[in-house]
């Protein structure tokens, strides 16, 4: 289909298959590594220094590759540290109360955020990464990184949508030379079979929406994902759909005009589906704020 990019993380749990696909579209002269963009993602419970390198090493191994082009810290949120020989992903839950019947997030480390980067930018002198950064912070901590780094952040990965546009944090990044990168481009959509929001509340069936894709002549989903691109955003749409594949990716026979942007981000509210503030509590049973 053309997509080079693939966003991925220890946290996903699936890329020793991304390895083996990567591997057979290069066997078969479909792409070279040359051609390809894989990004990958520091996980919470490696966050102390002494345990990064391991963590991007195992990834290496898993997806069979010498380096990423970007490695990033997943969250703002180190945790306890979790021996890739007991369990891999570690996810969220501490295992001894899971055994228990109660299960609870695992315990915060008290690692600094300063020490999570500088051993981010050890891995990418060492060659393991072409280029680091962050997610899920705001504007706040991106700024206390660059007071301290050494290797500036190439990429910002954060949640942005018609309903969380992130609009003063998309125009800080890009006066300081970081790209942002958008995940959760059609709001919603990811967030149903997980409980965290409902099909009614999908920005795809607002009317704003739906009236710029009649006007526009394609689907609302194409309609969002163009207007991340035209904001100079990365978007990274996530579907299980092959047609929904192909469709992703047909945006560059349109534009949105200077109107139907405005209306799109009129429909902001702040409203965040990924939210460690209300999902580690109501979860993992463990109050994390990160934004608030």
């Amino acid at each position: 289909m053309g997509y080079r990019l693939f966003d991925g993380a220890c946290d996903y749990g699936n890329e020793e298959q991304v390895g083996a696909g990567l591997k057979r579209a290069m066997d078969e002269g479909i792409v070279t590594r040359q051609e390809l963009f894989i990004v990958s993602k520091l996980w919470n419970t490696f966050h102390h220094p002494d345990h990064v390198e391991m963590a991007i090493k195992k990834t290496l191994a898993d997806l069979g590759l010498d380096f990423v082009d970007l490695y990033l810290i997943h969250f703002p949120i180190p945790m306890k540290f979790v021996p890739i020989e007991t369990k891999y992903p570690p996810e969220w839950i501490d295992d001894e109360t899971a055994a228990q019947g109660q299960p609870r997030m695992l315990m915060q480390e008290n690692v600094t955020y300063q020490q999570t980067y500088q051993a981010m930018e050890a891995v990418q002198q060492k060659g393991l990464t072409r280029s680091i950064g962050m997610c899920n912070i705001g504007t706040s901590m991106v700024r206390q990184v660059l007071a301290y780094a050494t290797v500036k952040p190439a990429v910002l990965q954060v949640e942005i949508h018609p309903y969380n546009t992130q609009e003063i944090l998309i125009k800080y990044c890009k006066q300081q030379g970081i790209a942002v990168m958008a995940f959760s481009n059609l709001g919603s959509a990811a967030y149903v079979g997980i409980g965290r929001a409902v099909e009614a509340e999908a920005p795809m069936l607002r009317p704003e929406v739906t009236a710029i894709a009649s006007a526009v002549g394609k689907t609302p989903a194409q309609v969002l994902l163009r207007f991340a691109v035209q904001r100079g955003t990365t978007c990274i749409p996530k579907s299980n759909s092959l047609d929904r594949v192909r469709e992703n990716f047909a945006l560059w026979d349109f534009t949105l005009n200077d109107e139907q942007m405005a209306s799109i981000l009129s429909m902001n509210m702040d409203r965040r589906f990924n939210n460690p503030d209300v999902m580690c509590e109501e979860i993992f049973g463990y109050f994390c704020p990160v934004y608030a």
